[in-house]
């Protein structure tokens, strides 16, 4: 996925992201770029893996979707009622 600057240089985003995700984010989550858990010294405690599969443990109600699956089928309020705007007449304006 590369993407053009402003200046028109030419950036490869994906280089960039794989580069970088060990890198300790920016917050006060102590997590690194990837969403692993780190301990004192930067070292990863637990990985993204765990801490999702802990949570869907803990939440069974909550179902993994992806994003192709949900946006596919679902209908827009527009697509079932479209809404349709009255025609101003000439003493509305």
């Amino acid at each position: 996925m590369s993407r053009r600057t402003m200046q028109g240089k030419m950036v490869d985003m994906d280089k960039l992201i794989s580069q970088n995700e060990l890198m300790p984010a920016i917050g006060n989550m102590k997590v690194n770029a990837r969403g692993d858990e780190l301990g004192p010294g930067g070292k990863i405690i637990r990985k993204r893996e765990d801490i999702v599969a802990a949570y869907y443990e803990d939440n069974p109600a909550a179902q993994p979707t992806s994003i192709k699956k949900t946006t596919s089928s679902i209908k827009l309020e527009e697509d079932i009622n479209p809404v349709i705007a009255p025609k101003k007449t000439k003493l509305e304006d």
